[in-house]
């Protein structure tokens, strides 16, 4: 791989993965339009970028979470560990059931008609949840049934296009969580899945430059993209991102047509 080429699918990457618009669907799209040959073990290590700026973004929220989660333990309750299991909680059964689906249907639904679908669907969806729901709940109420639901509904991110933080965030919407918290919230429920398929796949990255500046642009536009959201989601909505999800799923069409 050209080094022009993996800093362009890291940059893009960092921007699809941690907006609700589909890292697979762009990562799938974009090579298949220029030709370009992309290996899971390389899109592992993008998504291995994004979950540091992940954990850099929130570095202090990580921090609390795990000693909220010792403290609990230990019989002191508190909201950081009550948050803390939640997450873990709501990480298990959508891991393990998107894993298995992932291993067995990628293959079969990776191409662009149901990359397609999935992108315009998944995107009316958004919109139509996001202008109805209500906003009550603030991450920091959320409850256990929340999060579970919401970490449950990332196992459909097995299915390229659907994109892990649109479905997740739509199904917080859902829940009346308010959207900044819908964002924060997937962001963090991501780490663990991404953080296991990286230590999955660790033995097959080629640690070469190509690689480590394919990682470093999708960190550093990582980091950008979550403070946007979450700055833009305190007034704005999920209507851009919806617009453009239904634009690109129709585009892939049109070119898949021609």
């Amino acid at each position: 791989m050209e080094i022009y080429q993996s800093i362009i699918l890291g940059i893009v990457q960092g921007l699809t993965e941690l907006l609700p618009i589909s890292s697979s669907a762009h990562l799938y799209l974009l090579p298949q339009f220029f030709n370009w040959t992309i290996t899971e073990s390389f899109d592992i290590a993008l998504h291995f970028g994004t979950l540091l700026a992940i954990g850099i973004f929130f570095f202090k929220d990580w921090i609390n979470l795990l000693i909220g989660g010792f403290k609990t333990v230990k019989g002191e309750k508190n909201a950081e560990g009550r948050m803390f299991w939640y997450l873990v909680l709501a990480t298990i059964p959508g891991g393990i059931i998107g894993f298995i689906l992932d291993k067995y249907a990628e293959s079969i639904l990776e191409n662009t008609l149901v990359i397609s679908i999935a992108l315009i669907v998944m995107g009316i969806l958004l919109y139509v949840v996001d202008r109805f729901a209500k906003s009550e709940t603030k991450y920091e109420e959320m409850t256990l049934k929340q999060t579970f639901l919401i970490g449950l509904s990332q196992a459909l991110a097995f299915i390229p296009g659907v994109s892990r933080s649109g479905v997740t965030m739509t199904t917080g919407r859902l829940m009346k969580v308010d959207r900044e918290s819908c964002a924060k919230y997937s962001f963090m429920l991501s780490a663990p899945i991404v953080l296991a398929a990286t230590i999955f796949k660790l033995k097959e990255f080629v640690f070469d430059i190509p690689f480590v500046l394919g990682v470093m642009a999708s960190f550093l536009t990582g980091l950008v993209v979550i403070r946007f959201l979450l700055n833009y989601l305190k007034k704005g909505s999920f209507k851009l991102f919806a617009i453009y999800r239904v634009i690109l799923g129709i585009l892939a069409i049109v070119l898949l047509v021609i």
